[in-house]
Order: C-alpha cells, then sequence, then structure tokens
C-alpha cells in the first residue's frame, strides 16, 4: 500500500514534473523545480523522506515503488511532460523510465550509477547523466587542482567553463591561433576592466584574461591538461 500527501496551493504551473527518489539529487532537485513554480510530485518508498520534503516545499509526496504503474497512475503520469529518475538502483531507474515511455512522457531523464549499464538506458530512450558521484568528484578535483577554474554549465555532450589565464603562464602574449586545442572552443574572452571580446585567431591572450572555452564530455580531463599546461605559471 503506498501513500499520497499533497501540499499544492493555488498557483500558475510551467511544467507538471516527477521525480523519482529523494536522496541528495532528487531533493535538491525537487527543490528546484518547485522554485521555478514547476508542479512537483515526488516518489519514493521511504515514508519520513516524503513527510520531511512537504514541510519544505509545495509539492506532492508519495510513499511507494515507481515500478509500480498503479504509484505512476497516482502521480499523475498521464499528463507529466518530465520525469527524473535519481535512485542509486540502476534496475529501479531503468524500469521506472521503460515504463515512463509506455505512458508517452515527453521528457524522460535518469542518472546512471555504473556505467556498464549505460547503453541499456540509451537503448530505451532516456537521457543519462552517468555516475554522478564520480562527476562531482572529478570536478572538485579540477577545481582543488586549479583555483582559477570555474564551470558554469552542464549540457549534453559538453561543458562550459571559464579558465582564468595566469600572469607568467607559457602561452600569456600568443595569438590563439597558436594554442593546442583538441575538443575545445574558446567561446569568449572578458579582459580586465570588463571589455568582452569574441576570440579570433589572431587576439592574444593577456594575463587575467578569463576565458569562456567549450569542452566536449569525454575530452573535459585532456581540455583541462591543456589549459593547465599553456595557462597556468608554472609552479617554482
Amino acid at each position: 500500500m503506498h501513500k499520497i500527501f499533497q501540499a499544492w496551493g493555488g498557483k500558475l504551473v510551467w511544467m507538471y514534473i516527477i521525480i523519482v527518489g529523494l536522496g541528495g539529487i532528487g531533493r535538491n532537485l525537487a527543490a528546484i523545480s518547485a522554485e521555478h513554480g514547476d508542479s512537483v510530485v515526488v516518489i519514493d518508498q521511504d515514508e519520513s523522506k516524503c513527510n520531511d520534503i512537504l514541510d519544505h516545499y509545495d509539492v506532492l509526496a508519495i510513499t511507494g515503488d515507481s515500478t509500480d504503474s498503479s504509484v505512476l497512475d497516482d502521480a499523475g503520469i498521464d499528463r507529466a511532460q518530465s520525469l527524473v529518475a535519481t535512485t542509486s538502483d540502476d534496475a529501479v531507474n531503468l524500469m521506472t523510465c521503460w515504463l515512463a515511455k509506455r505512458y508517452n512522457v515527453t521528457n524522460v531523464v535518469s542518472i546512471v550509477n555504473q556505467k556498464q549499464h549505460s547503453a541499456f538506458f540509451k537503448e530505451v530512450g532516456v537521457k543519462i547523466s552517468e555516475n554522478p558521484d564520480e562527476l562531482v568528484a572529478t570536478r572538485l578535483y579540477y577545481w582543488a587542482e586549479n583555483p582559477n577554474l570555474q564551470q558554469l554549465a552542464s549540457i549534453p555532450g559538453g561543458t562550459i567553463f571559464e579558465f582564468v589565464a595566469e600572469d607568467g603562464a607559457p602561452f600569456i602574449d600568443h595569438e590563439i591561433r597558436e594554442l593546442e586545442v583538441k575538443n575545445f572552443v574558446f567561446i569568449a574572452i572578458r579582459r580586465a576592466g570588463g571589455e568582452l571580446i569574441i576570440p579570433s585567431g589572431n587576439v592574444r591572450i593577456r594575463p587575467g584574461d578569463t576565458i569562456t572555452v567549450f569542452t566536449k564530455k569525454e575530452a573535459e580531463r585532456e581540455c583541462l591538461d591543456i589549459l593547465n599546461r599553456q595557462l597556468k605559471k608554472a609552479e617554482d
């Protein structure tokens, strides 16, 4: 037997989204969605987590198994625009997403905890974010390695981030065309004082330039290695 709790008030709704799993990712996603004015339904097998989120956000909370079609019916799957599966169990996520596809949910998204399972999700037609713990750990390492690095956005297929060119780095006063570039592009350069430059090959890199870069997801590590070698001052 599953339980349904509701805390919706009268409001203008932008999107109807179902979030499965109230771990750290699911809870934060529910918070963001609710704050954006969406109709949010959360599903978790832990009743205490469902009760707790009701104390903080305007959502519908269902205690139950998301692989049970009756639970999805109660969640309003027939009118949902999006479903996001965030549990730590790939089998639960995959089955939930498969059911959502059967209900013709337009946008079905899931985290994938183990990379070897990614192909199964792709076969079902699910947008995936692979191994979130590993992604977070990788980005924390990048930031620890380079305090001048700031991620701006993660998008399907790649990442946009900012990188500050340090005074004394090997590539200072060289033209962009001379830079070793592979699987990434410069989008913009912001100079000290606020001047914004759309990069071309003959633009010279100056100390303190904040460079906005796009890189393919699979080339992140290689891109940052290249930029660290050429735009970061060598340690004494």
